[in-house]
């Protein structure tokens, strides 16, 4: 069986074809290692501001320790039509008062679940990227997204 050919894709429409997929996919699955071993989870994202992730987390989920220890992680998005986004990038706790009181306004699940933005085992992680790549659908080639522009 013959390798397909993935259709060309104009480079000029990477960044609007990775943020499509990052919208499509609700529960995007974020890597993490843990000493030698890596971790994969779904995780469901708070908050993204283009390629800028924000995901809640909860003091005592074993990811916390993970990413204290080892900041760098990887984030995986696909869409229904098996479009991939990879993000990489490190996982910094968010401290900044006026961007965790946005994302506690508009999150009402975070309310519900943790009762007030000072409960001590809220945390809250951004994900900045350091790279970004796209696939089209199992073309096994990836693009990479240029974070700006």
């Amino acid at each position: 069986m013959s390798k397909p050919t993935p259709e060309p894709i104009d480079p000029s429409q990477l960044v609007d074809l990775a943020l499509g997929v990052i919208e499509a996919d609700r529960f995007p699955h974020l890597a993490t290692i843990d000493g030698d071993q890596p971790r994969l989870r779904p995780v469901s994202p708070v908050k993204t501001d283009r390629f800028t992730v924000y995901v809640a987390n909860l003091r005592q989920y074993h990811k916390t320790g993970e990413l204290a220890a080892n900041p760098k992680v990887e984030l995986c998005y696909m869409d229904d039509g098996h479009n991939q986004v990879r993000l990489t990038g490190v996982a910094e706790v968010v401290t900044d008062r006026d961007v965790l009181q946005e994302i506690w306004d508009a999150n009402p699940l975070l309310r519900q679940y943790l009762g007030s933005i000072d409960n001590p085992d809220f945390i809250l992680y951004r994900i900045r990227p350091n790279r970004v790549r796209y696939m089209k659908e199992w073309a096994l080639d990836y693009h990479d997204v240029p974070l700006e522009g």
